[in-house]
């Protein structure tokens, strides 16, 4: 199911909302919620599959937003156990981090393909908001299907990999 609203407000809605020319990147907010929550080999395949949903729907060149969002999930998702309901702030911050690696190195290529006119294009008007508003699209994204429910993508590892309600306060 996260997929699916994943995937509409991919096509949908991020598109429509931007800051300067940076966009959402929700494949990348499913991939993180995937890789943190369940990891291992389902956060990577996710990770491949979310990004070659992305090269699919955008201009930019096909494989490279899966190549970014596979080695982004493999490294969000090495410990594979649910990072979000052990250590939310720790999580928040990592996704934080490869969010910003996978929007740079992105608009970076994209200036190397002739699709961006400069490095300052590049890094200030498509990079900084893009990993902005991914990063404000994944905490949505986790507080109304992780946090706000109780359930998420692990729920139904929820033995394995604990699950359940949290409170504000544990973040």
């Amino acid at each position: 199911m996260l997929a699916l609203v994943c995937a509409f407000v991919q096509l949908a809605i991020a598109p429509n909302i931007g800051v300067g020319a940076g966009r959402a990147n929700i494949a990348l907010v499913f991939a993180g919620l995937v890789a943190l929550s369940i990891g291992g080999r389902t956060g990577v395949a996710a990770g491949f599959c979310a990004g070659l949903f992305y090269d699919l729907t955008t201009t930019g060149p096909v494989g490279l937003m899966a190549l970014l969002l596979t080695v982004c999930a493999y490294v969000l998702g090495t410990e594979e156990h649910n990072r979000l309901a052990d250590d939310p702030t720790g999580s928040v911050t990592t996704f934080a981090i490869a969010d910003l690696c996978v929007c740079l190195v992105y608009h970076i290529t994209m200036l190397l393909v002739g699709q961006t006119d400069s490095i300052v294009e590049a890094l200030l008007s498509r990079t900084l908001p893009s990993f902005v508003l991914t990063l404000v699209a994944f905490l949505l994204f986790w507080f109304f299907t992780y946090r706000g429910t109780g359930t998420g993508p692990s729920t139904m590892h929820a033995g394995r990999h604990g699950g359940g309600r949290y409170t504000l306060g544990k973040l």
